[in-house]
C-alpha cells in the first residue's frame, strides 16, 4: 500500500495510472508529430489539447471505476463501465481535437487517429485490468492471533485482497479460545521470528483478542520488522486494507496520539472555496435536470416539489436539509421517524428512478453554498436516529465534528443504511474521512460517487 495525501492506495493502482497517463502523453504526441505539417509548430499549437487529454483519460478511467479490482463487478457493471469510458473518451477527444487551428494540417485524419488512439488506450486499461487482476501474485501474510479478532482479519483479508496468501495464523500466548481451523494453525514449536522466515512472509498483522500479561512478543515483532517484514496491528490494518476505522478495536489513545483529525484553518477555508465553485458548477450544469425533476414530481402526486427535514449538521447543531420528494405525503403520517428500506412502498414512481440515480440529492448543493453542508462528508442523519446511535455506537458524535456531505466515504463504499448494525459499519468509513479527509481525497469520493450513480449501487 501507498499512502497519497493521508489516503491509501494499492501500489499497483498507483502503477497503474502513471503508466496509463505516459503512455497516453506519448501516444497522443506520436499522432501529432506523424500528421501534423510542420513539425515547429506541432508541440506549441498542439501541446495543450495532448496535455489535457491525458488528464481527461486520468479522469474518466477514474470515474468509470477502470482502476479498481475487476473482481468486484459483474458482467454487466464490467460492460456499462467500460462502454461509459469509451464513450466519453471519444466524445473528449473530438472535442479537443476540434480546437486546433486552421493550417494545423489535416485536421480531420488527426482527430479520427486521436480517437482512435483513446478507444484503444481505454479497451487496453479494461483488457489488462482483467488480465493483471488475475495473474498478479498477492503478498504472503502471516496473522498473529487464533482468535475472533484473527478470524474477523482473515475474512475481511480474502474479501478485499483474494489474491493475498494467507500462510496461517499464529496463536497467541496467552489466546484461551481458537476461532480458526485447526488446519490454519500455525504450530509453536519455532518463535515467531522463525516461523516468518520459514515460510517467506511479507506481513504480520497482529490481531490478537488477549493482550495482556506477555501477550505481546515485541522483541520478536521488532526483529521481524527489522528483517523487512511489515508488521501492522489490527485498526492501523483495517484503516489501510479498507479505509475504514473498527470501532470494536480501536481506542481513544489511538485516536488522540495517532495522526490526522486536523480540523485546521487554513483546511476549512480550501474546503470552503472549493464546495463554492464546484456547487455552482453542479447547478448550473444540473438546472435542467433538476427543473425536468421538479416537473415530473408535480404531475405524478399531489404535495410539494421539494422535501425539507432536521438534520444534524456540524458540532451537532440541527438545519434543514432540502431534497427532491421521492415518497407520499404521508409516508410518516404515525409521526415516527423510520429509515427507508429496500422496495419500500413509500416511494412514488418517480421517486424510485430519482433516488436511483441520486437526483433527489441535487438540491442539497444549496445546503452546500449556505454553508450547511460540504459537497463532500459524512451523511447528515436526523436527530431522532443520532441520539439512538450515540448511545448505542462508541465515538458516533465524532462524525459531527465537520459538515456533513452531499456525498462521503460511506456513501461510495458501504450500500444504503437502515438499521444500527448499518450505522456502525458506515461510521467505521466516516471515522476514516474525518481521520484523513483531504482536497485529494474529495476528488477520490466524487470520482467514485459517478460510479456509483451509474451503477445504482446502495439505492433504496
Amino acid at each position: 500500500m501507498i499512502r497519497v495525501f493521508n489516503h491509501y492506495f494499492h501500489a499497483w493502482t498507483v502503477r497503474r495510472i502513471a503508466f496509463d497517463l505516459l503512455l497516453s502523453l506519448l501516444a497522443l504526441a506520436g499522432v501529432i508529430l506523424v500528421q501534423a505539417e510542420n513539425m515547429s509548430l506541432a508541440v506549441p499549437m498542439a501541446g495543450a489539447q495532448v496535455v489535457t487529454l491525458a488528464a481527461g483519460l486520468f479522469v474518466i478511467n477514474s470515474a468509470s471505476g477502470l482502476y479498481q479490482r475487476a473482481q468486484e463487478w459483474s458482467l454487466a457493471e464490467s460492460g456499462l463501465r467500460a462502454l461509459l469510458a469509451l464513450v466519453l473518451g471519444v466524445l473528449l477527444t473530438y472535442q479537443i481535437f476540434h480546437l486546433l487551428p486552421v493550417g494545423f494540417g489535416n485536421v480531420e485524419a488527426i482527430r479520427i487517429s486521436a480517437m482512435l488512439v483513446m478507444a484503444a488506450l481505454i479497451l487496453r486499461r479494461v483488457v489488462l485490468g482483467y488480465w493483471a487482476t488475475q495473474s498478479r501474485a498477492g503478498a504472503r501474510v502471516l496473522i498473529f492471533g487464533a482468535g475472533p479478532a484473527a478470524q474477523m482479519v482473515g475474512a475481511t483479508l480474502r474479501a478485499a485482497d483474494p489474491l493475498a496468501t494467507i500462510v496461517g495464523y499464529f496463536p497467541g500466548p496467552n489466546e484461551k479460545q481458537s476461532a480458526v481451523p485447526e488446519a490454519d494453525r500455525l504450530g509453536n514449536h519455532q518463535s515467531l521470528t522463525q516461523t516468518a522466515k520459514r515460510l517467506g512472509v511479507d506481513e504480520i498483522i497482529v490481531a490478537l483478542t488477549e493482550r495482556r500479561s506477555g501477550s505481546m512478543p515485541l522483541r520478536e515483532l521488532l526483529d521481524c520488522k527489522l528483517a523487512g517484514v511489515r508488521v501492522f496491528d489490527i485498526t492501523t490494518y483495517f484503516e489501510r486494507m479498507l479505509g475504514q476505522i473498527r470501532v470494536d478495536f480501536v481506542n481513544a489513545g489511538w485516536l488522540i496520539f495517532g495522526d490526522g483529525f486536523n480540523q485546521g484553518f487554513t483546511r476549512s477555508a480550501i474546503k470552503r472555496v472549493f464546495d463554492l465553485l464546484c456547487s455552482l458548477v453542479l447547478i448550473v450544469l444540473s438546472a435542467p435536470v433538476m427543473l425536468f425533476t421538479a416537473i415530473a414530481i408535480k404531475l405524478e402526486s399531489p404535495g410539494p416539489v421539494f422535501y425539507r427535514q432536521e438534520r444534524v449538521g456540524a458540532n451537532s447543531k440541527t438545519f434543514k436539509v432540502t431534497k427532491f420528494r421521492s415518497m407520499r405525503t404521508d409516508a410518516e403520517k404515525d409521526g415516527k421517524p423510520q429509515w427507508a428500506s429496500a422496495n419500500d412502498s413509500r416511494v412514488t414512481r418517480v421517486g424510485g428512478i430519482i433516488r436511483r440515480l441520486r437526483i433527489d440529492e441535487l438540491p442539497q448543493l444549496f445546503n452546500v453554498l449556505n454553508g450547511d453542508m460540504s459537497l463532500v462528508g459524512p451523511r447528515p442523519e436526523r436527530p431522532f436516529f443520532v441520539e439512538q446511535l450515540t448511545n448505542e455506537i462508541p465515538y458516533y458524535n465524532v462524525r459531527h465534528s465537520i459538515k456533513p456531505g452531499v456525498t462521503g466515504w460511506a456513501q461510495v463504499r458501504y450500500q444504503y443504511g437502515s438499521t444500527v448494525e448499518d450505522s456502525q459499519e458506515k461510521l467505521q468509513y466516516d471515522l476514516y474521512y474525518v481521520k484523513n479527509h483531504s482536497l485529494f481525497l474529495d476528488f477520490v469520493i466524487l470520482f467514485e460517487t459517478v460510479g456509483v450513480v451509474l451503477t445504482g449501487k446502495g439505492a433504496r
